[in-house]
């Protein structure tokens, strides 16, 4: 997953999501470990009816304080088809979701065939269980914190951002006083998944989770290894890594590039060096001082538009190198749009970024909890590409982690150990959010564990071949259902993709450009 601090300040609360939401109220009648479960049907791509079931577990907000209230967890089951047909002893796929603060359960109402049409196919391995996450659930608390807009004056820094993010902690606490924050950690999370498949009166159970679900997953198997039967992580996220190492994501821009700098449409705008040339030049370029940029915002009430002047130093750009590259073919575009010039489109989504103060609490709650080791955190400071995209990644997070009150895990945790559960890893060589070698190093500790490496796959390597590769699809589904590894490949390569252009023509002379 990767998590950088502004990505916490994103918060998607959908009208169609509203019904689904269950009162905190509700948590007063019941006990730890009670279910609400209710029925519904979706459809499925064909039209066949499918029939669901959401509820809400109950759990206790700190189970380490015999006193703590109770709060609502969201889930929903679509049982295996072959129930009905005849017995099955495959255990059921419980699905966690990534992050923190991705709630799901609203796919139902939106009718979401995208998300569900990976659930519909996991069912066929399986009871399908997805579970959200305590403090960002539909079926309980949202817990969102407010932070101050930064000034579009100024350049970005993160120095101002760690302020922010101490800032942040100190006023998520004084501003839920009714609330045990510190009972957000990860071992909390672990522990909801332990609960649920108790209250559903499962033996064993599978896991499926992507990015900080994978995180997830594994501190399940940490903390609960006698309960899981075999996981499928994607983009995966170790304990010790939820700050990423700088010198691997520089490598995935290095992957992307290689391939950019032999697109022919591209060619007309690339620079001496290519693609990383064109990265190396900003960094020069920006070194020298800030850029001033004007936009115009839309019309308002009087119809009339205004400008506003965003500032953008060295600091914005490390920053911009890290975030924009999500999807792997509009990287290019994006980078060869600065390089010659062309800044306004960057700073509207800046001038959005700086403006935006809705904050996810659960992400620095959980993160604070794990931390990194300090073999780790020397690694992240002394990594040679911190020089090109800065400290990010973690600094904002490891000045803070006091000010959070959730417990410190220890390196006990942090540290992986040999664990015998089967566990396929997937994941892309493009995925910037989580690098793959995440999963070198993490699948030696996996002695019945299997890699793919997709390359040119980006953060949702598992769910591009639950999509477009139909005998992979299949041998992870039987893999779910039967622990068989059959069939699995070791390497998947995807088609070149068709890269974006910049919206402006070629220069004449991209060298002489800039």
């Amino acid at each position: 997953m990767g998590r950088i601090a502004p990505k916490w300040f994103l918060l998607i609360l959908l009208p169609w999501s509203l019904p689904l939401l269950a009162s905190t109220q509700d948590a007063a009648a019941h006990r730890a470990g009670d279910v609400v479960i209710e029925p519904g049907t979706i459809h499925d791509e064909k039209g066949d009816a499918v029939a669901y079931e959401i509820g809400t577990l109950y759990v206790p907000e700190n189970r380490r304080n015999p006193d703590s209230r109770l709060i609502g967890v969201g889930f929903a089951r679509i049982k295996s088809p072959s129930r009905s047909s005849r017995p099955t002893d495959a255990p059921p796929v419980f699905w966690l979701p990534g992050g923190p603060g991705l709630s799901v359960l609203g796919a139902f109402a939106k009718n979401d065939m995208g998300r569900l049409r990976t659930w519909l196919n996991l069912s066929q391995a399986g009871d399908l269980v997805v579970i959200e996450q305590r403090g960002y659930t539909m079926r309980g608390e949202m817990l969102i914190g407010k932070g101050k807009a930064a000034p579009l004056g100024e350049p970005t820094s993160v120095a101002a951002s760690t302020m922010a993010m101490r800032d942040l902690a100190k006023a998520a606490i004084a501003e839920n006083p009714d609330k045990d924050l510190s009972g957000y950690d990860i071992g909390e999370f672990a522990t909801d998944v332990d609960a649920l498949r108790r209250a559903l009166g499962y033996d064993k159970i599978s896991l499926f989770g992507g990015s900080f679900g994978s995180q997830w997953s594994l501190a399940v198997m940490r903390l609960y290894p006698e309960i899981v039967a075999r996981a499928v992580l994607s983009g995966v996220e170790p304990l010790n890594n939820g700050y990423d190492m700088p010198s691997q994501i520089f490598a995935v821009l290095q992957r992307i590039a290689y391939d950019a700098d032999r697109d022919p449409g591209l060619r007309p705008y690339l620079p001496p060096g290519g693609m990383m040339g064109a990265v190396r030049a900003l960094h020069v370029r920006f070194a020298k001082g800030p850029v001033s940029v004007t936009i115009r915002d839309d019309a308002g009430r009087s119809g009339a538009s205004r400008s506003e002047t965003v500032v953008l130093g060295p600091e914005d750009l490390q920053l911009a190198l890290l975030s924009h590259t999500a999807e792997g073919e509009g990287w290019p575009a994006f980078i060869l749009s600065l390089y010659h010039g062309h800044y306004e489109e960057w700073a509207r989504d800046v001038a959005a970024d700086r403006r935006d103060t809705d904050s996810i609490l659960i992400g620095p709650l959980a993160d604070s909890s794990l931390g990194v080791t300090a073999e780790r955190e020397h690694q992240l400071r002394t990594d040679p590409a911190t020089d090109l995209l800065g400290t990010w990644n973690f600094e904002a997070n490891i000045a803070s982690a006091s000010d959070w009150p959730t417990r410190d895990m220890g390196d006990e945790i942090r540290k992986p150990i040999v664990n015998p559960v089967p566990v396929l890893l997937v994941h892309g060589d493009w995925d910037a959010s989580t690098p793959i070698d995440n999963t070198l190093g993490l699948l030696p500790y996996f002695p019945n564990g299997h890699a793919i490496l997709v390359h040119r796959g980006g953060h949702d390597g598992a769910f591009y071949l639950l999509r477009n590769e139909p005998a992979t699809k299949q041998a992870i589904l039987d893999f779910l259902k039967t622990g068989r590894m059959e069939g699995l490949p070791a390497e998947v390569t995807l088609p070149l993709p068709k890269f974006e252009l910049p919206d402006f023509p070629p220069p004449r002379n991209a060298e002489a450009s800039h």
